[in-house]
C-alpha cells in the first residue's frame, strides 16, 4: 500500500495497512491473480535482463520474490510503507526458501534511490490509493534508467460497485475512496512524461457466500475508505443489515458477486531531456465477459 494526498486521511491508510499485515495472506487470491497476469507482461523486456529492479507497494514481497527468482543475479527491492507489511517479507513465511532481495521502508512519493539508477519498476495494486499521480510517476521517471519500464496495474472506478449501490440505498456514505479512470491513468502517465504507454482493463469477479465475507476481505487486505472528512464505521448495525439486504439482490447460484475493474499499464521511460511524447494513450478493450475469479468457501 502506498499513499500520501491531502484528500487521504494518511493516518489512517497507514494504520488499514499495518492492520491488514498479518491477515494479508488470506484475503490475497485477487491479489496474486492480478499480479500473475501482470508479469506475465515482463515479456516486453524480451533478452534484456534489470540489474536492479523495484516492487513499489511492495506488501509481504510476493512480487519481489518472483522478480529476484526470475533474475537471480538482480538486484531487488521490495518497497512498501508499511513496516508491518515488510516485517511480514522479512520473516520469510510466505516463502520455504526465502528468495534474495532487500526491503525499503519508503513512500511511493519519495523513492530514495538515485537517479536513472533502475531498470524495471513493477506495482501491483498500490497506485489507486494515491489522489495526485503525475508527481509520483515523475518520481518513477526520475530514478528509471533511459528505456526501463514501469509495468503496474491498479483498481478502476468499476470496483466494487455492487457494494457502493448497496450502501448508497441506505443512505449511508460510500465505504469504499474512489479509484481513477483509465483516462485519468493515461494523461497521468502522459504529462510524466514516459514513453509509449500503453493501458487495459478487465473485470475480474470475485464471489462470496456471505455479505460479511467481503467485508472482512476488504478489511484485511486494507481497503477500507480513508478519505478525510469519511464517517467512521459503516453506519451503524441498522445502516450495515440493510445495505446487506439491498446486496442481496445481486445474489445468483448461492453466491455474491464483487465486481473489480483492473487497469494495467505499462511504460518506458525516455532519454535524458526527451520532449513529452505527443498522441494519445493507446488503450487496449477487454470483452466484459472475461472470466473472473471465482473463490470457494467452504
Amino acid at each position: 500500500m502506498c499513499a500520501m494526498t491531502a484528500i487521504f486521511d494518511t493516518r489512517a491508510q497507514y494504520r488499514n495497512c499495518q492492520r491488514a499485515a498479518e491477515g494479508y495472506g488470506k484475503a490475497r487470491a485477487l491479489q496474486a491473480e492480478v499480479q500473475d497476469r501482470l508479469l506475465d507482461s515482463l515479456s516486453y523486456l524480451d533478452d534484456r535482463k534489470p540489474a536492479v529492479a523495484l516492487d513499489i507497494g511492495s506488501g509481504p514481497g510476493h512480487a519481489a520474490a518472483l522478480l529476484a527468482s526470475r533474475w537471480p543475479r538482480a538486484r531487488v527491492f521490495a518497497v512498501d510503507w508499511s513496516q508491518a507489511m515488510l516485517a511480514q517479507a522479512e520473516t520469510g513465511r510466505w516463502w520455504r526458501r526465502r528468495p534474495a532481495f532487500d526491503r525499503v521502508c519508503a513512500d511511493a512519493g519519495a523513492l530514495p534511490f538515485a537517479e536513472a539508477s533502475v531498470d524495471l519498476i513493477v506495482s501491483n495494486l498500490c497506485l489507486h490509493a494515491i489522489a495526485d499521480l503525475p508527481p509520483v510517476l515523475q518520481g518513477f521517471r526520475r530514478v528509471l534508467r533511459p528505456g526501463g519500464l514501469l509495468l503496474f496495474s491498479l483498481l478502476g472506478p468499476q470496483t466494487l460497485h455492487e457494494l457502493r449501490d448497496a450502501f448508497s440505498q441506505t443512505g449511508a456514505d460510500d465505504p469504499i475512496h474512489p479509484f481513477p479512470s483509465i483516462q485519468r491513468v493515461g494523461d497521468a502517465l502522459m504529462a510524466s512524461g514516459f514513453r509509449d504507454p500503453v493501458l487495459d482493463r478487465e473485470p475480474l469477479t470475485v464471489t462470496y457466500r456471505a455479505f460479511a465475507d467481503l467485508l472482512n476481505d476488504l478489511r484485511a487486505s486494507g481497503g477500507a475508505n480513508a478519505l478525510v472528512g469519511r464517517r467512521k464505521g459503516l453506519g451503524g448495525r441498522q445502516r450495515l443489515a440493510a445495505a446487506e439486504h439491498a446486496y442481496e439482490a445481486y445474489r445468483r447460484d448461492g453466491v455474491l458477486p464483487s465486481t473489480w475493474e483492473i487497469i494495467y499499464a505499462h511504460a518506458w521511460a525516455p532519454a535524458p531531456g526527451a520532449p513529452r511524447q505527443e498522441g494519445a494513450v493507446q488503450i487496449a478493450s477487454v470483452p466484459l465477459d472475461t472470466i473472473g475469479i471465482r473463490r470457494r468457501r467452504s
